[in-house]
């Protein structure tokens, strides 16, 4: 498992394996990141522990994740629309010089080894659907509506159901942080179950009267 070179774009959000998200590019140093990619289209990210993301300067957490270009466009504003799908776990083990834009020296960090508790994950599919079938009464502009469809594959089940799961930054960037799937399940039904009851005190003081 030998470290290897990749272009790096922090983000101030986590990105899951197997989770498309969508990125604006307006930054001249990301611009021609974009420019330098070989046939692979692929690039990694991380979650930036501290800063900005926009003019450098920024702490940046050590795991993150390759992604993968699905679909690109151009604005007349000169900005560039990238559709990426997360692919592998990485652990970044050395940052080098940002010149002409972050770069850093990475391995697989192996998240995806052993055998997924299908209980476990039929579990922590109920606690994820219901937790947002309750943040549609709560927050409903926060709820928004999924065609995901689910693999078959549990691994891959596993991590998109972590993209689907409401949750904060921080608990993103715990999750993505288990090398193991079912402790990744195990701390996403936990997740759930303290916004589940978050939700219903929101609800609760909504329907008390004023």
């Amino acid at each position: 498992m030998s470290d290897h070179e990749v272009p790096m774009f922090p983000l101030g959000m986590v990105v899951f394996p197997h989770q498309v998200v969508g990125l604006v590019v307006f930054e001249e140093r990301y611009q021609r990141l974009l420019d330098d990619l070989d046939d692979t289209q692929r690039f990694a990210t991380c979650l930036i522990a501290r800063g900005c993301e926009v003019g450098g300067g920024d702490q940046r957490h050590s795991v993150g994740t390759m992604l993968q270009i699905v679909g690109r466009s151009n604005t007349s504003r000169g900005q560039t629309l990238l559709m990426v799908e997360g692919r592998e776990c990485l652990e970044i083990t050395r940052w080098l010089d940002d010149a002409p834009y972050p770069r850093a020296m990475v391995r697989d960090r192996r998240c995806d080894d052993g055998e997924v508790d299908a209980a476990l994950l039929g579990s922590t599919a109920a606690a994820v659907r219901a937790l947002r079938a309750l943040q549609s009464e709560v927050r409903a502009d926060e709820c928004l509506q999924s065609n995901c469809s689910m693999s078959a594959d549990p691994l891959v089940r596993t991590w998109q159901l972590c993209a689907l799961t409401p949750m904060s930054t921080f608990d993103q960037f715990k999750v993505l942080s288990r090398r193991d799937p079912n402790e990744r399940l195990a701390l996403v039904n936990e997740i759930c179950c303290e916004r589940y009851g978050d939700y219903e005190r929101m609800l609760a003081l909504d329907a008390t009267p004023q």
